[in-house]
């Protein structure tokens, strides 16, 4: 007999579920464990829920461009991006952590053009399931800069 599929909310309380598990670990370990998934390395970002008001954190994949650092919206349905995306978005400053627990704070910006197929590359280089996430969403998935904020 089939399995019954998964609800879409199931789906979504696991990966909450599972992205708090990996920020506990990280934290602990300060990125020896959770620092990297698949290979690609992993930072922790803060946000504040635009709704909540409560604080969150997610692991995102991310591309060291020093000073900057780059992150993808990439997880959030056929045709809308991810809550942190917009949380994050609708900050001026932030915070993230690095392994090591290196903390910086930044400040995000959505690259376009030029600049965003740049950095796309390099992200798919980095993590290559980006691509192929990208040819099964209908939208363009956004690449955010995280500018080193200044005091």
């Amino acid at each position: 007999m089939p399995k019954p599929p998964v609800s879409t909310s199931a789906y979504w309380k696991f990966q909450r579920r599972l992205a708090r598990f990996n920020e506990l670990v990280f934290r602990k370990t300060r990125g020896k464990v959770g620092g990297t998934f698949l290979g690609a390395p992993v930072l922790l970002l803060d946000h504040v829920g635009r709704r909540s008001g409560q604080s969150r954190t997610n692991p995102l994949i991310y591309l060291d461009d020093a000073p900057r650092l780059v992150v993808v919206a990439s997880k959030g349905g056929t045709d809308t991006h991810p809550a942190w995306f917009h949380n994050l978005t609708a900050m001026e400053t932030t915070e993230v952590e690095l392994p090591g627990g290196e903390r910086r704070r930044v400040r995000p910006r959505v690259a376009e053009g030029d600049e965003r197929a740049v950095l796309w590359e390099r992200l798919v280089a980095v993590y290559k399931p980006y691509a192929t996430y990208a040819t099964r969403t209908e939208r363009q998935i956004p690449v955010v800069v995280l500018e080193p904020a200044t005091a």
